[in-house]
């Protein structure tokens, strides 16, 4: 599904338009690949995505992901051979030799395609279809128990792992906070504002979902009683940058910050 909101593009639709115009049709399933795999025989039909439609060329779905694999690795499939060959690179006149690689990177680290193999094998196909049935629960467990909240709402029924929510109440940031606060690491949205959790293995131990519900339903109330207007950092943040029009400033803070990460003198470190 897309990162912000969960919801699958309507691939079928747009894999006619490439036939009809002889596009090369790309299926990013990097976050849920190995979940929209195996949600056929979990029980949660989906409409064709892949190699089924004769459009798709390639594919891509990251193993670090839902394939519980070790982060550093990731997969793109090609229909063919020969879509294949145009990811390698090439050189014949290096004065080092002559030069390929099938990859960006020249050189990739064997242990982690080795923990990866050995992930794979370690679940199987079984073992795939299990964790997606209990993650595609949980995530529609969710979905549910929030849109029964007052306050809420869902920005869209989700159709693999993500939830997002936002408020017409209140500033959903302060629920971002809220939940922070209590041990809820879940990720802000944006455009329009929101927030969302992407349920995973762990989210799917006995207690989790109803903890969360049970929190969520606590911290809207706290907001809803509550008449300080004050505003929490991260609504501060998000607030900041949709009010400014020009993003290319927030792009600039956002570089700034980050290389003051990288500044050997941390008493004169500065994002200025």
């Amino acid at each position: 599904p897309n990162f912000p909101h969960g919801t699958i593009d309507p691939i079928e639709e747009i894999s006619k338009i490439a036939m009809e115009y002889e596009i090369p049709f790309h299926v990013d399933a990097c976050l849920g690949g190995f979940l929209i795999a195996f949600m056929d025989q979990a029980g949660f039909p989906l409409k064709p995505f892949d190699f089924r439609l004769p459009s798709v060329t390639s594919i891509s779905c990251d193993t670090h992901k839902y394939g519980f694999t070790p982060k550093g690795t990731s997969v793109i499939l090609y229909r063919n051979s020969e879509l294949r060959l145009h990811q390698f690179f090439a050189v014949a006149d290096w004065p080092g030799g002559i030069y390929g690689s099938p990859t960006v990177a020249g050189s990739r680290s064997g242990y982690l395609i080795a923990c990866c193999w050995a992930t794979l094998m370690y679940y199987g196909i079984e073992g795939y279809v299990k964790e997606t049935r209990k993650i595609i629960q949980v995530a529609r467990d969710i979905a549910d128990g929030w849109s029964k909240i007052d306050g809420i709402y869902l920005l869209h029924q989700p159709d693999v792992s993500v939830v997002a929510i936002s408020s017409n109440t209140f500033n959903i940031y302060y629920l971002f906070d809220g939940l922070h606060a209590k041990g809820w690491h879940l990720i802000g949205l944006q455009n329009p504002p929101g927030i969302h959790i992407a349920v995973t293995q762990i989210h799917t131990q006995p207690g989790i979902v109803d903890k969360l519900l049970e929190d969520t339903r606590q911290c809207v109330e706290e907001i809803l009683k509550s008449n300080t207007k004050k505003d929490t950092v991260t609504a501060v943040i998000y607030g900041t940058n949709q009010k400014i029009p020009d993003k290319s400033l927030i792009c600039d803070m956002t570089k700034l910050y980050i290389g003051s990460w990288y500044e050997t003198n941390l008493d004169t470190a500065t994002v200025g």
